[in-house]
């Protein structure tokens, strides 16, 4: 089969791309490895930004659809330490520029926006190889095959598309962690719903730290952070939930109960998710016919901007694609070339949020960053 547009991912960026490839009358296909929509929970909240996500919204038409997805009051967030003791509290004043939505729900709505039979699922690219005049085949899991003019790799830090340009393998960043959630925690778990409030929590201490946000439903959401050796980790049987939930549990002993019950009271086994980046400034030259976009192209720690930057990758190469006909390879060029600028001044101006949480001066190093930007807001 023979397609001029191909996708490979179906995350937040791969969607957005496809969607705004629609709106300026643009076919393309995307090719997804996971069996279906609802076959992993998509992660929790997203924070969108006026200049990130909510621009990408705004050019892929769905900006009414983003609005009805918004919980109100969940930019609240506390600080507190390992004895649960509350060093900041925040409340949500209204004022905030940068709503939360459920990821999973937002990813839907680009599904959604969809024609029906774009997304392909169960279709894991396993080979790229490179053809003539600038065209690739793309090998999957299941025995199928597509040649594409044109391959976009949207597929994440392990992106299968990424050797075509770069030979850029994803670093351990030293910081791994556990997901955890409690659900009907109001009633279920009043405890910790207390300690959490009405937004995002950061419980911190130097090496370790939970970081736990309220969804819709009284869902309590939580990654237990932890500064460990990626030895630590390439010993656990991630698939054995009582024993990584014990062997993280034993990296908060003396917490306060409230706080730990996050991660030993857990609705659904833990997932581990060590942290991997790629080199700082990351580029390419370019090649005919294939480009990344997301984490594909430029993957750092958690900073908040991750999924902002893959919508805005997304929505600017479709329309850069749309303000080009006829020639594709002007079109990569300038969305690699205000891509790699976009990057790079998120990474100049990131203030290494996720590694002060726990630092060594953990939780006061986060408490000034805070107070810090509060006052220069």
């Amino acid at each position: 089969m023979t397609t001029s547009v191909t996708i490979i991912g179906a995350g937040l960026g791969g969607l957005t791309l496809a969607r705004v490839l629609q709106v300026h009358g643009i076919a393309a296909t995307v090719h997804e490895a996971e069996t279906a929509p609802d076959a992993r929970r998509q992660g929790g909240l997203l924070d969108l930004h006026p200049h990130g996500g909510q621009a990408a919204l705004a050019a892929a038409g769905l900006t009414e659809e983003f609005r009805r997805l918004v919980l109100p009051g969940r930019e609240a967030y506390r600080v507190m330490d390992r004895a649960g003791s509350v060093l900041l509290d925040l409340p949500d004043d209204g004022t905030g520029q940068r709503p939360e939505v459920p990821r999973g729900a937002l990813r839907q709505t680009l599904l959604d926006s969809l024609p029906a039979g774009t997304v392909h699922w169960g279709r894991k690219a396993v080979g790229v190889r490179a053809l003539a005049g600038g065209r690739h085949r793309v090998g999957f899991a299941d025995g199928t095959t597509v040649v594409t003019d044109l391959l976009v790799g949207a597929d994440g830090a392990w992106s299968r598309v990424r050797p075509l340009l770069s030979g850029a393998v994803p670093e351990y960043f030293g910081v791994c962690s556990v997901e955890t959630f409690l659900f009907d925690a109001t009633t279920r778990h009043p405890a910790s719903a207390t300690a959490v409030g009405p937004g995002s929590l950061f419980a911190l201490a130097p090496g370790s730290g939970l970081l736990a946000h309220r969804e819709g439903g009284a869902t309590l959401h939580t990654y237990a952070q932890l500064r460990k050796p990626r030895s630590w980790f390439t010993g656990l049987d991630a698939a054995d939930a009582a024993a990584l939930t014990e062997q993280v549990a034993k990296e908060f002993d003396g917490w306060a109960p409230e706080l730990t019950a996050l991660i030993t009271d857990s609705d659904t086994p833990p997932v581990l998710r060590p942290v991997f980046t790629l080199p700082p400034g990351h580029r390419w030259d370019r090649v005919p016919g294939v480009t990344l976009l997301g984490d594909a192209a430029h993957l750092r720690p958690p900073n908040g901007e991750g999924a902002n930057l893959a919508m805005l990758d997304g929505a600017e190469l479709g329309r850069t694609l749309a303000a080009h006909p006829g020639d594709t390879e002007a079109a990569l060029a300038a969305h690699e070339q205000t891509m790699f600028a976009r990057a790079a001044t998120v990474e100049a101006n990131d203030d290494g949020f996720y590694a002060t949480m726990i630092d060594d001066n953990a939780p006061h190093s986060l408490l000034a960053l805070l107070t810090g930007a509060e006052q220069g807001a």
